[in-house]
């Protein structure tokens, strides 16, 4: 592995120029969220903070931007120590964030949210004019268009993000933390945010970019940092591989590819026919919805989280109702079904947030493993419960969880092995349909590694897969069809290996042959000739 260090954590470093993190921990109970964490951000580069879910990144942040307070270490900026006990300290100390959940007043406009905690007045009353001229004038020069007299709450996430930039920059950061910040992007709006990166960092600001996904750290960082478990377990350089860079963050080799052969779609096993689904309020959240799924193929829908794909997967499991059309399960009409019948009629689901709903934390690890089918481990009403130990030893070893004891409670183990365990309780029994929701979400790329191959196991086995994904990459590697889902609607069902700007023009709500007609344009507009060769020829 070239270009690669790791943490020497027996000497601190000296404190450099520019804001620096001097052997930082932070414990919540028993779990060290940080551990003895040395860190230097440097003006005018970007440092990536690399690591799974859960490894640490933004607890640090956290406590740098003061919202929370470390149990031991020293902040320095310049060289000279601080602690902030609020964020408007650390405001004040020239650090600006930008959340992973954006922290804006949604029924106050741009304007209003910017100033927030910082009003300019004008004989003690409050100047919104220049407030205004403040939006302007900022978004002009970082070419982030937003209206200053616009509701929070009607604008796109994206430019949602956009206002949260701008509060930073008002406040004249110096320091500026981006966390998760491409969750909610499509990648047309993420290719834009690393431009203002860019932008930012050459006016000699330090950015601080927090996420776990390769490529964004390849494409964008001049430093990166790995945090693995708290700790801090090396540096690397962006011309280090995605599989160096994996294998840092998990302390192994990894396999990013996915290995699968190309799909033999059978007979329809899954049909989605004029589906709508709305919220309490009456709001329509899945609209005229229609698709279906062969057994031994992967549909994978992708869009921006939102767009009612949740509402969707929640009315085939049966945990709400439609408003209109039908589902069907190898012909059988499940849309009026509850959650119980429809897993008896050949449904498996794993659920977008699989605490909440994909397991019972009290519960051992062999109780979880038969919660949606129980009564198969039952005779005259009494449990057996040497075959429910049974059942869970095989598999644990078949799905390579990773627990002391079956007889342990579920919440004591990792998110990846609690996310095994939820998709070794679907997969145990025989399958018609496999509704798959974030299935790998919070979940480290070891374990990504091993979920993606059953996942593929299951669709070999003459299973219909449908998977909800936020992940491109994930909608990349296993999709055999992709449909693309806006405002709860459908606006195309397109061939794996559809380029992702196309993707990407058509989570923000163009058709499948606007988005061709604008990838088409926009790289001829990059390159000044047509690039897009046979792009058009090739999904017709």
């Amino acid at each position: 592995m070239a270009d690669v260090t790791t943490q020497d954590s027996t000497t601190a470093p000296p404190v450099a120029k520019g804001l620096s993190l001097r052997g930082v921990s932070k414990r919540f109970g028993g779990l060290t969220a940080n551990d003895q964490i040395d860190l230097d951000v440097v003006p005018g580069r970007i440092h990536c903070l690399l690591g799974e879910n859960g490894a640490g990144k933004s607890t640090l942040m956290n406590i740098l931007y003061g919202l929370l307070e470390s149990d031991e270490g020293s902040i320095y900026i310049d060289g000279v120590e601080k602690h902030f006990d609020n964020p408007k300290q650390a405001m004040a100390a020239g650090i600006g964030m930008v959340h992973q959940h954006f922290m804006l007043v949604d029924v106050f406009t741009v304007a209003e949210n910017i100033i927030l905690g910082r009003e300019p007045s004008r004989a003690g009353v409050l100047d919104m004019r220049r407030a205004r001229a403040t939006v302007r004038d900022l978004s002009s020069r970082y070419h982030l268009d937003v209206a200053p007299d616009a509701v929070v709450e009607n604008l796109p996430v994206g430019v949602q993000q956009r206002v949260e930039i701008l509060k930073s920059l008002a406040n004249d950061a110096r320091f500026l933390i981006f966390d998760e910040p491409t969750a909610v992007l499509t990648p047309q709006e993420i290719e834009e945010l690393m431009e203002v990166m860019r932008t930012l960092r050459d006016e000699g600001r330090a950015i601080v970019f927090i996420t776990h996904k390769l490529h964004e750290v390849r494409a964008i960082a001049d430093d990166i940092t790995v945090i693995r478990r708290g700790r801090v377990v090396g540096q690397a350089q962006p011309q280090n591989s995605e599989g160096e860079l994996a294998e840092m963050m998990v302390g192994r080799a990894v396999n990013l590819v996915v290995d699968k052969e190309p799909a033999h779609p059978g007979d329809t096993r899954l049909e989605i026919d004029h589906l709508t689904v709305a919220d309490d309020t009456g709001a329509v959240m899945v609209d005229d919805v229609s698709l279906s799924v062969a057994g031994g193929e992967i549909l994978c829908i992708a869009g921006v989280q939102g767009n009612g794909q949740t509402e969707l997967a929640q009315a085939l499991l049966g945990t709400v109702r439609p408003t209109t059309g039908q589902i069907r399960i190898d012909g059988v009409a499940t849309a009026q079904m509850d959650p119980g019948q429809t897993i008896r009629a050949g449904l498996g689901f794993v659920p977008e947030d699989r605490q909440r709903d994909g397991f019972v934390g009290e519960y051992t690890v062999a109780q979880n493993l038969v919660l949606n089918h129980v009564e198969d481990f039952a005779r005259a009403g009494n449990l057996r419960l040497g075959q429910i130990h049974d059942n869970a030893v095989a598999r644990v070893e078949e799905f390579d969880i990773r627990t002391p004891s079956v007889n342990l409670p579920v919440r004591s183990l990792s998110g990846g092995n609690q996310q095994k365990v939820v998709l070794a309780r679907e997969l145990s029994r025989d399958l018609s349909v496999l509704v798959a929701s974030q299935p790998t979400r919070g979940v480290d790329v070891g374990a990504i590694e091993f979920l993606h191959s059953r996942l593929v196991s299951e669709r070999d086995k003459g299973t219909a897969v449908l998977i909800v994904s936020t992940e491109l990459d994930e909608i990349e590697a296993l999709a055999d069809r992709i449909a693309v889902m806006y405002r709860g609607r459908v606006v195309g069902v397109v061939p794996a290996g559809t380029p992702r700007d196309v993707l990407g023009l058509m989570m923000a709500g163009a058709s499948y042959q606007e988005a061709l007609d604008g990838a088409t344009s926009s790289r001829q507009d990059a390159d000044g000739h047509d690039h897009v060769e046979k792009v058009i020829d090739e999904h017709e």
